[in-house]
């Protein structure tokens, strides 16, 4: 590190103000949308406004976003997205890992769910997710659903 300059935090909060919510949306069309190839209709699929929003910087450049709801006594994560280039820096586990801790501390929910993209399947497996169910097609890319047992 260069003498005098200052390694910048990582931070991971809940995206309140429009300007979080629409650098959660901007990561999301670059990660599904540009790399993924994901079709633009599927992934703005008009459930945005009953979700919140994760949101992780380091210093002001967004490096992450997720977002989940509550259903039927569970939280779904969706749209887990980190940019290519922010890769292989626990920015995604610890998305994870904040929205797990959100859910114990502000609900009810039993558990927390998510379908992983098959090739992530690992990636949440040590986060304490294991699969249910079988494989299925979501925007064209193979999935499978996890869960994570928030009693145990």
């Amino acid at each position: 590190m260069l003498c005098g300059a200052k390694a910048l935090s990582k931070s991971i909060r809940i995206a309140e103000k429009q300007e979080k919510i629409a650098a959660c949306m901007d990561l999301r069309w670059a990660v599904f949308v540009q790399e993924q190839g994901v079709p633009e209709e599927e992934e703005i699929d008009g459930e945005d406004d009953m979700c919140s929003h994760v949101l992780a910087q380091v210093g002001d450049r967004p490096v992450g976003a997720a977002r989940f709801k509550f259903v039927n006594g569970y939280v779904k994560i969706q749209r887990v997205c980190v940019p290519k280039s922010e890769r292989g820096k626990n920015i995604g586990a610890d998305i994870i890992r904040f929205i797990v801790r959100h859910v114990q501390q502000a609900s009810e929910a039993t558990s927390v769910r998510l379908g992983a993209q098959v090739h992530a399947l690992d990636f949440y497996r040590k986060l304490g997710f294991q699969e249910f169910g079988g494989e299925y097609m979501d925007a064209g890319i193979p999935h499978m659903d996890m869960q994570l047992d928030l009693n145990s």
